[in-house]
């Protein structure tokens, strides 16, 4: 039975899940009290709320002007589906996967689309392919940051200026937390309840000039279900990028995703966002250097990721137990903190390693994350202890 001394205090903000996020500090249902509900969203009120989020959007990360930004169905997985069957075939592929979402484009690409000539390269959760050996001949598809891996790209510095292909980034964790280079990017996606913490269902989809050449100038041979066209009369259909959506949105979503804007500009814009993104990092980080039983899965410091954080459990007693024993004691764990409403949603991805995966984007307090790793020290040593005593 547990009978181990609790922490004396608690987090003030729970919420550590990499997906959806917390809400931004401070966030109540109230701010959605404007939303321009019970109306048509294709009304100008309505078109001007969505546009207002692409504008403001575009400002803030600093994307070019002549990239398209679209708000489209189905959150990232959507986007990223979109852009896949709209974009792919002209050129053989390389899709680059290293944790579960990667790996999932990667079987559509190849089992779904049928795709001919496609390269898939793969790392183990934890760690990423090799960067100077992608072949940008090919149309590359990659995630940024890989939410269910803890790794991440170092930078934009691998992909060439000239390159042949386009680059189809998953970006969902890493836009709005980590710094984009856009000029090495043809096609982003993510989704409003990763970084910024908004409502779902609703993805982001940005286009390069090169991008939008590519599906003015090729047809796919595949059927596109409504949803993810994105030609009108054999040009791309530019109403989609200025606020008429291919279907009809959440307006109490629109808004919410306006009010996340909102409070990322009042605390400096990206800059700001980048700061609280370094700050809850290096307060995990400076726990995990002190725990004796848990580390980064990723051990290379460069493709580490400061959002979504995989850790996994070093004690000798955890790993010497099989995987299924593994995610009994992490499953106790996350049950325990759960009860105790010290941190909810921190077990990692059920794809990856058995281990723990905290959110350290920028609507989490830094705070939060100094006030959690004792509870999280608390929960290992109770579960060892009753386990053990079986």
């Amino acid at each position: 039975m547990n009978t181990l001394q609790k922490p004396g205090t608690r987090p003030a903000n729970p919420n550590f899940s990499s997906g959806p996020c917390s809400k931004r500090p401070g966030w109540r249902p109230e701010v959605l009290a404007d939303a321009f509900v019970g109306r048509s969203h294709r009304h100008k009120t309505g078109k001007a709320r969505i546009k207002e989020v692409i504008t403001r959007t575009r400002e803030m990360l600093g994307i070019p002007d002549d990239y398209r930004i679209g708000i489209v169905p189905a959150s990232d997985t959507g986007a990223v589906e979109m852009a896949l069957w709209s974009v792919l075939g002209p050129r053989d592929v390389e899709v680059l996967a290293w944790e579960s979402f990667g790996k999932q484009w990667a079987v559509d690409v190849k089992n779904h689309l049928k795709l001919k000539d496609v390269k898939i390269t793969e790392a183990a959760y934890g760690d990423i392919p090799d960067l100077s050996a992608v072949d940008f001949s090919r149309d590359v598809i990659f995630t940024w940051n890989g939410t269910t891996g803890g790794v991440r790209v170092p930078d934009g510095d691998w992909i060439p200026a000239d390159r042949e292909g386009l680059t189809i980034v998953d970006g969902t964790s890493a836009v709005f937390a980590m710094d984009i280079p856009w000029d090495k990017t043809d096609v982003v996606t993510w989704s409003w309840q990763k970084a910024m913490g908004g409502e779902a269902a609703h993805g982001m989809l940005v286009l390069s000039p090169r991008a939008v050449a590519r599906i003015e100038s090729y047809d796919p041979p595949w059927p596109l279900p409504k949803v993810f066209r994105l030609k009108k009369k054999d040009k791309l259909n530019e109403e989609i990028f200025e606020g008429v959506t291919i279907n009809t949105p959440s307006m109490l979503c629109v808004e919410d995703a306006l009010d996340g804007l909102r409070w990322a500009e009042g605390i400096g814009g990206l800059q700001g966002l980048l700061k609280r993104v370094e700050d809850n990092f290096k307060t995990l980080s400076a726990w995990v250097d002190k725990a004796d039983w848990i580390d980064f899965i990723c051990e290379n410091p460069e493709a580490r990721s400061d959002t979504s954080v995989v850790l996994v459990v070093t004690d000798p007693w955890f790993t010497s137990l099989d995987e299924a024993k593994q995610r009994v004691v992490i499953k106790k764990m996350t049950e325990l903190l759960d009860d105790e409403g010290t941190a909810f949603d921190v077990g990692s991805h059920r794809d990856a390693p058995p281990g723990l995966r905290i959110w350290c984007g920028a609507t989490v307090e830094a705070s939060d994350i100094a006030e959690l790793g004792p509870w999280l020290d608390w929960a290992f040593a109770a579960v060892k202890s009753d386990l053990q005593e079986v």
